[in-house]
């Protein structure tokens, strides 16, 4: 079995950029035997469970159940990691997805369920910098904190999330542990919002997985990604940059239902 580790060190080991000829052009074809407007159902078990031990993770809305689009990161290997999105994050609504990885034999080793827990604008060269890994520092650090006062205006049960704490540590689920650094991957996402491909977008992705154990010893992945988008619907004109914090929970596949 191939963890996440494995799937991003692929990455990182020489993953080239996505190609615009190389772009996946209908939803055909992906793992799960998932579709957009295909009906999605979760048992809820294993996130309730998270909440329940502190997890950050937003559990799905009752109209949370039909994706809307999906997304590939392609790997320089027959694997490759997906994204079924429940909600796009592109107006109000934050992000929630589901995120496949499919080994290099076609079969699904791994799930999370994902939900955006904040976004960000980084605004300075020095932020870009360290949110890209130019500076050397910063994204790909070995530990990662959120502190209290940085969720403060967010929709969450604090005292159940911190207790008497003040910030949740997180530790770089890639590399050695011991290395203060390591680059943050990079990908290029292509997401597709119909299925003939015709509306979407294409981002490029500066991404690292941090992980912490909850109290009941289960795990909740921090995705921490800078993306720079490059196109919406084909139009090279709609550019931009932001970093989003994405809370992970991993789901057992038959806890997952795909019609």
């Amino acid at each position: 079995m191939m963890g996440w580790t494995d799937a991003y060190n692929y990455l990182r080991n020489g993953a080239a950029k996505l190609a615009g000829n190389d772009a996946p052009r209908t939803d055909a074809d992906l793992p799960l035997g998932a579709r957009i407007g295909s009906v999605v159902a979760i048992q809820q078990s294993p996130l309730l469970r998270a909440v329940a031990d502190g997890s950050l993770i937003t559990l799905p809305d009752a109209d949370d159940t039909r994706i809307v689009a999906v997304s590939q990161i392609r790997l320089k290997q027959s694997g490759g990691l997906y994204r079924y999105y429940l909600e796009t994050g592109d107006l109000d609504d934050k992000e929630k997805f589901l995120q496949v990885y499919q080994n290099a034999s076609g079969q699904v080793s791994e799930i999370l369920y994902c939900t955006q827990l904040a976004r960000v604008i980084p605004e300075t060269a020095e932020d870009q910098d360290a949110y890209t890994g130019q500076a050397g520092a910063g994204l790909g650090d070995r530990s990662y904190t959120l502190w209290r006062e940085q969720l403060a205006d967010l929709d969450l049960d604090l005292e159940l999330v911190f207790g008497a704490g003040q910030g949740l540590d997180y530790w770089r689920d890639a590399g050695d542990p011991e290395t203060p650094y390591l680059p943050p991957f990079t990908g290029t996402e292509t997401r597709l919002d119909d299925a003939s491909g015709n509306t979407g977008l294409r981002q490029e992705m500066y991404f690292m997985p941090y992980v912490r154990q909850l109290r009941g010893g289960g795990h909740e992945y921090l995705l921490i990604t800078t993306e720079i988008l490059h196109s919406v619907n084909g139009d090279t004109r709609k550019r931009g940059i932001h970093v989003d914090f994405v809370i992970g929970i991993p789901v057992e596949q038959q806890r997952v239902v795909i019609q």
